[in-house]
């Protein structure tokens, strides 16, 4: 199944993209070899085939998620630049300021 120039523009239109003739041109050759992989794929014979998500067997590598505590909360503030009884005072970002 060949693409034509009027089907790739419609492709791309509907993926908001705005192409150049050459563009169009180049895509309709590489969609069509695309299409000509897939048609290739689709002709095998996969009766007995499994389906797998995966090609290798995947382990999770992560370690088990396993609450533990949290700091107190003089040790969280010991290292802030800048404190307000228990918080930490950080630099305004947005306002009036930064309209400025």
């Amino acid at each position: 199944m060949a693409l034509t120039q009027e089907e790739v523009r419609h492709v791309a239109l509907l993926a908001r993209l705005k192409l150049a003739d050459e563009q169009v041109a180049t895509l309709q050759t590489e969609l069509n070899s695309i299409l000509g992989h897939i048609d290739q794929i689709s002709q095998l014979d996969l009766a007995g085939v499994e389906p797998m998500v995966h090609a290798i067997p995947l382990v999770n590598s992560t370690r088990e998620d396993v609450p533990v505590p949290g700091l107190d909360h003089e040790r969280a503030l010991a290292n802030a630049p800048q404190r307000a009884s228990d918080a930490i005072l950080i630099p305004r970002i947005i306002g009036p300021e930064a309209d400025a």
